[in-house]
């Protein structure tokens, strides 16, 4: 159907590809960084097999993709997390899942300028000698990521997918010279082997890679302007956790036979930031060590214009269910992009880096580490949601999945994230080196974030109760392309009740429901 010219701008609809989405979320995990930054400090808690905690957190993320995506082929909101704990748990606790998706993507973009900063001045002091202060790549760094999230989205995965294969070309250029020259002492396998696997720091590892694929899970927030969504989200959701899974995996084992297996964890301890430059530096070139410093601040700019992308995107559904401003849903006529949304978060970004510097405080220890913690616990804490919702909302509607997908892979996954997150805080102090009182108050931050959304629920409920009738509703239609299937208009779960309308199957009742009405019982019910 021809847009009419006076018709509001919409998100470009089938602009993204699975390849798209993918590089997306992997840029938003930034895997060079992940790997020069912290993947020393896994090696100094879990030795050697450290590479089996990446697996581990991959294989857990996997086995919860089954039923997330499984869902994402029924329940078409492009809110999200928040979209399918509506419809599994209620939206009370889809309200405060909002707002811990609002919380996590925030804390995961802007801490992150506290990275850039410290970074960019490293790699500028490592080339040239000249001090750079964090404050100003950290301000440039807005602007640019801003410009970035202002243009089309097709710009932005172009952008990333170039940044992206740099970033891991490096990393594969690193393990190639490492496997071709056969390491320090010959090719060896005991990474993986059990008595280095299951050490007593492996608790600490499980955490860190962990906190390494936070992000993945953004796939479905691209749902509006994915080509034929219905597969493009469930393949760039498995592509982009497979790759990192393994990719992480595979590149600590190499730098692993770069120093070899008994001298790895006293190198790491003696210079951990440096030690993938120098492994770079002993196996392919001085040149490539340079380079790497380079492509870190790239790395990290890529990570922030995926966050950045992702975080306008809620804004953008959040404005558009009532949550937020109604301004900050505004499209741009030529660009097709959130930007009023993309405008707020670059305001309050530069807001809370002008703060921590006026305070003095560190980039890196306090506006990166204490920024991002809750960030992460956010997404996290999301997942588990997510994983517990998807069995609660297949149990209540009829639907062609397997037992496997709706109900056995997500209960799996939810007892997998429990472990995690429950890791994760139980370690918090190695993800932020921070004091205990520091990290009580980080931690509580997430709680209190999701009882307030409850608590916003129940006051919507009570004085807009067409905000709350409405909320994670599907969308009228989606634009998505002639073979895409019809949506399920089944009503969200309330933890009040459930007014559904019981209708025979195959029965339209659009035309005589009003907006907002379940009309059905698990049917699909035909949009016209």
């Amino acid at each position: 159907m021809t847009e009419s010219p006076t018709a509001a701008p919409t998100l470009r609809s089938g602009s993204l590809g699975t390849a798209d989405i993918a590089f997306f979320v992997v840029s938003a995990a930034a895997p060079l960084t992940v790997m020069a930054g912290v993947a020393p400090l896994a090696l100094l808690i879990g030795g050697i097999g450290a590479p089996a905690g990446y697996l581990a957190a991959g294989i857990t993320l996997a086995v919860f993709a089954v039923g997330f995506t499984a869902m994402s082929r029924h329940v078409r909101n492009a809110g999200g997390f928040y979209a399918y704990i509506t419809r599994g748990l209620g939206r009370p606790a889809g309200f405060g899942a909002a707002l811990l998706a609002l919380l996590g993507y925030l804390g995961m973009n802007i801490g992150v300028y506290g990275l850039l900063g410290t970074a960019t001045h490293d790699t500028v002091k490592a080339l040239t000698g000249y001090d750079v202060p964090w404050l100003l790549p950290a301000l440039l760094g807005l602007v640019v990521i801003w410009y970035g999230g202002f243009r089309s989205i097709d710009f932005g995965a172009k952008v990333l997918g170039v940044l992206l294969l740099a970033e891991t070309g490096i990393l594969a250029l690193l393990a190639a010279a490492v496997l071709l020259k056969g390491g320090a002492h010959g090719l060896s396998l005991q990474a993986f082997a059990p008595g280095n696997v299951l050490t007593g720091g492996m608790p600490g590892v499980l955490a860190m890679a962990f906190a390494a694929f936070t992000g993945f899970e953004s796939t479905v927030i691209y749902r509006r302007e994915a080509r034929n969504p219905d597969r493009t989200v469930p393949r760039a959701t498995y592509l982009a956790v497979a790759f990192l899974g393994l990719f992480y995996a595979f590149v600590v084992w190499t730098v692993i036979q770069a120093y070899g297996d008994a001298d790895v964890v006293a190198a790491a301890a003696a210079d951990p930031g440096g030690l993938f430059f120098t492994a770079i530096d002993q196996y392919v070139g001085g040149w490539a060590a340079d380079l790497m410093h380079v492509l870190i601040v790239t790395s990290i700019l890529a990570s922030l214009l995926a966050f950045h992308n992702a975080t306008s995107r809620y804004g953008l559904a959040l404005a558009e269910e009532g949550l937020l401003p109604r301004a900050l849903g505004r499209i741009h006529a030529r660009h097709r992009s959130p930007y009023v949304a993309g405008v707020a978060q670059t305001v309050l970004g530069l807001l809370v880096v002008l703060a921590f510097a006026a305070a003095g405080a560190d980039p890196y220890t306090q506006l990166l580490l204490w920024v991002n913690t809750p960030g992460m616990l956010s997404l996290v804490a999301l997942q588990l949601l997510a994983a517990i919702a998807v069995p609660c909302w297949f149990r209540r509607r009829s639907h062609g999945e397997g037992v496997l997908r709706t109900v056995v892979a997500p209960v799996v996954a939810a007892l997998l994230l429990a472990a995690a997150l429950w890791l994760v805080v139980d370690h918090i102090e190695l993800l932020t080196g921070a004091s205990a009182t520091v990290n009580r108050v980080l931690i509580a931050i997430v709680p209190a974030v999701f009882v307030a959304g409850v608590l916003y629920a129940l006051r919507t409920r009570a004085r807009r109760p067409d905000v709350y009738a409405a909320f994670a509703a599907e969308p009228a239609e989606e634009p998505s392309g002639a073979d895409a299937p019809v949506a399920d208009t089944s009503d969200v779960n309330t933890s009040d009740a459930d007014t559904s309308a019981r209708q025979p199957a195959g029965v339209d009742v659009s035309a005589r429901q009003p907006a907002g009405v379940d009309a059905s019982d698990g049917a699909p019910v035909t949009v016209v």
